[in-house]
């Protein structure tokens, strides 16, 4: 005698699809956290941007005065000097990056290197700005950075234009591209 196992273990709550709602919650649960990300580093980047007192050397606001406030207390002090070299272009490289990340991550156009690169600002952004915050979970960009894992490994597969990309690569090459 063999046995099976069951894998329709709940009720599919319309017809019709031959989805469940729960395949469907299932299917879209990355959606919120995509949206959410994308969106969160467009405006920090572009507040940044339009933050005339942030892109300066020094001055109450500037990313220079910040970064040499958190010097010392930070994971990697060599990091932050490093980027003290020149910090209006750091302040530029790391907006920019914001926006890049952002687009990317909303519009799933090259998501998994969107959600890279945003796990990466924010790993810099954990061991420099944040990592003296006390407790730990009072600094925030550790929380994005985990956030960011489930895009790197999953990508944006729907609702995308990296799945617009993959499913017109897959058509064949005389069918129509409406």
């Amino acid at each position: 005698m063999t046995h099976g196992f069951r894998t329709d273990t709940h009720t599919p709550y319309f017809d019709g699809g031959g989805r469940s709602w729960r395949d469907t919650a299932t299917h879209y649960a990355l959606l919120p956290l995509r949206v959410f990300l994308g969106v969160t580093f467009i405006y920090a980047g572009l507040d940044k941007l339009t933050d005339s007192a942030f892109m300066k050397d020094s001055g109450a606001g500037s990313i220079g005065d910040q970064m040499r406030n958190v010097k010392q207390s930070s994971a990697i002090p060599a990091m932050v000097d490093m980027a003290l070299n020149n910090p209006v272009g750091f302040g530029y490289a790391i907006a920019l990056g914001e926006v890049a990340v952002g687009l990317g991550t909303l519009f799933g156009l090259l998501a998994r290197l969107a959600a890279l690169g945003g796990a990466l600002i924010s790993l810099s952004l954990w061991l420099t700005m944040s990592w003296a915050a006390e407790p730990y979970y009072y600094g925030n960009d550790l929380a994005y950075l985990m956030a960011w894992l489930p895009l790197i490994l999953a990508g944006a597969p729907y609702l995308s234009l990296d799945a617009l990309i993959r499913n017109r690569r897959r058509e064949p090459s005389g069918a129509a591209a409406w």
